[in-house]
């Protein structure tokens, strides 16, 4: 069954796992970080989010809609996957990883093989013979799972998710880590015996990604937009948040926090929504979820039944839950970024401060940022040190770029005082406090 206690948040520095492997985040000194800023974004680049992630050392581009996470990168990817696992694991998710090598024959039966049903594939073949394509989602594979655990009503209600790359032939990659030909996706799978017990996880659902979206720093900008059902329900959920760099236009009502996609605003839709066309506002989105169901297209197809309390044979209903962290990721940089570079939001951001030394080795200014850094990496702070010796001007600029939520200037008036600048990235303002303030004690 689906539990619906609340899971516990983590401690600072503890283990995130990120599709079964764990990476403790630890503090960094800047003179070890291999990665290096970049004053200019490469020139094929055309999507905000790649330009700044590329310069500021977030990420590495293999070829177009193909890129690497590079360590800062990582730990900004790792935030959003724990924040997205958290809150799926609240409402009853448990979580798996299955395999981006897909058997044909599977695919086959729900006729999602052919190119001319779906043309996004990435297929080769084997060496000993047969064809298998690179995974664009798991409706097939998880179906065929729940086969092998599902029998009767008592094994209902089972929801499972994974995070996994996934693979899509797009034509169009010039929108940096937002659509990707390779990237990141959290896919959560629903089954349930009849369509109350499915309402009641996919509200559950609804709700959660309302929670993530929050966490991550795009709540406000990020609406629930009702789109075409296609062949599975009269609607689905779309999750879209407010960007010029939004493919997708959007109609909202405000004060519902409401929105209809365009290509579902009509009149039979905004009646059964109970929406008002003349408050309704255009804007461009970019759509970070969706939710919809599936009915039992797939049990149907691949042989997922159950037996229900008076011995009959019934298909298992399903669900369909997504979320993309790597296109998360970009959209955050979409939105909140400004004309100086990156700014993370504190849940994401791969430290929580960034500490700047504008001495040189060995002198009282050097010592006393030497000395701050050990201190906050004994309290559990996430920072990362710029102890480099560099101009004071170049450093202030690559930590706008790199948009850690607070800046720590260690200079002279810091020796004399004990009392140490705290800059916030997103306001600019900027604060003295002392140093124990700074430890927590």
């Amino acid at each position: 069954m689906i539990p619906t206690a609340s899971a516990p948040r983590p401690a600072r520095e503890s283990p995130v796992l990120l599709a079964g492997f764990c990476f403790i985040l630890l503090p960094m000194r800047q003179t070890q970080l291999f990665t290096k800023t970049r004053k200019f974004a490469p020139s094929d680049e055309v999507a905000k989010n790649a330009q700044l992630l590329v310069r500021a050392g977030y990420i590495h581009k293999e070829m177009a809609g193909v890129y690497s996470y590079l360590p800062l990168g990582l730990r900004v990817l790792n935030n959003i996957v724990q924040i997205i696992r958290e809150e799926m694991n609240v409402i009853g998710g448990q979580e798996l990883v299955m395999t981006a090598l897909q058997d044909k024959e599977l695919w086959s039966r729900t006729d999602r093989w052919d190119d001319d049903k779906v043309d996004n594939w990435f297929k080769t073949s084997f060496k000993s013979g047969g064809e298998t394509g690179l995974a664009i989602t798991h409706e097939e594979p998880l179906t065929r799972i729940m086969t092998e655990h599902i029998s009767s009503y008592r094994d209902l209600p089972v929801a499972a998710y994974q995070f996994q790359n996934k693979f899509r032939n797009e034509l169009r990659a010039k929108s940096g880590i937002m659509r990707g030909k390779e990237f990141l996706m959290k896919d959560l799978y629903s089954f349930s015996k009849d369509d109350a017990e499915h309402k009641a996880f996919y509200d559950k659902a609804r709700e959660a990604y309302v929670k993530v979206f929050k966490r991550l720093g795009i709540g406000e900008q990020t609406y629930v937009t009702f789109a075409s059902g296609g062949i599975f329900s009269e609607f689905s959920e779309e999750f879209q948040t407010v960007s010029d760099a939004g493919e997708d236009t959007i109609y909202i009502d405000e004060e519902k926090r409401i929105a209809v996609n365009k290509e579902s605003c009509t009149d039979e839709a905004l009646a059964t929504l109970s929406l008002e066309k003349g408050k309704l506002i255009e804007k461009k989105a970019i759509e970070v979820g969706n939710i919809f169901n599936l009915g039992t297209r797939f049990s149907e197809s691949l042989g997922l039944f159950y037996t229900d309390e008076t011995g009959a044979k019934k298909p298992v209903i399903m669900g369909s839950y997504g979320i993309g962290p790597t296109r998360v990721m970009g959209t955050i940089v979409e939105v909140l970024a400004d004309e100086k570079g990156l700014v993370w939001p504190e849940s994401v951001a791969p430290f929580a401060m960034h500490l700047v030394s504008l001495g040189k080795n060995g002198d009282e200014i050097s010592k006393t940022a030497d000395a701050l850094y050990d201190d906050l990496v004994k309290a559990g702070v996430k920072v990362l040190y710029d102890d480099r010796e560099v101009r004071a001007g170049e450093k202030f600029a690559e930590s706008d770029l790199l948009g850690i939520p607070k800046r720590i200037v260690v200079g002279k008036d810091a020796v004399a005082s004990n009392e140490f600048e705290v800059v916030n990235r997103a306001t600019g303002e900027a604060v003295k406090i002392p140093r124990a303030q700074l430890l927590g004690s």
